[in-house]
């Protein structure tokens, strides 16, 4: 009885297993394939200027990972923005101090109406808003030709 019980359980892990890994791939190859679909709804090669609100990363954020699958640091010059292409230098500027920083999108976010981009708390103090949470910006930025999208 003993011997058939192993003998389940060691099929069953051979079923199981793949198929779980299998799943963890088509998880990450479906959101590749929606990030390209954002992407595509921005026409390249245009240099684009968009007023709005920004607002920054809580630090709990600190050390997770990213929509990119990086590591998201918060003494690093780097935003969340829903359509950019992953990579894509965005310069931030301040409209109430004019103070400006050039951040690299590697996230998905902000997940409301409300702002145009989440920057990291190290870009959130040299644009002067860290301490309030929010502010009034206009971002810049331009989709290379040659980026894989």
């Amino acid at each position: 009885m003993k011997q058939v019980k192993t003998l389940i359980f060691i099929l069953f892990s051979f079923i199981l297993v793949p198929s779980v890994f299998a799943q963890q791939t088509d998880i990450t190859k479906y959101s590749i394939e929606k990030d390209s679909i954002y992407a595509d709804s921005i026409p390249p090669h245009k240099v684009r200027n968009i007023i709005g609100r920004a607002t920054y990363y809580a630090s709990k954020f600190h050390g997770r990972r990213t929509a990119n699958g990086e590591i998201f640091n918060n003494r690093k010059m780097t935003a969340a923005h829903l359509k950019l292409p992953f990579g894509t230098f965005v310069t931030v500027t301040n409209l109430e101090n004019g103070r400006s920083v050039e951040v690299r999108v590697n996230d998905r976010g902000p997940h409301t109406k409300t702002f145009i981009i989440d920057v990291s708390q190290a870009a959130a103090k040299e644009l002067g808003f860290y301490g309030k949470g929010v502010a009034k910006v206009e971002i810049c930025y331009q989709i290379p030709k040659n980026k894989s999208i």
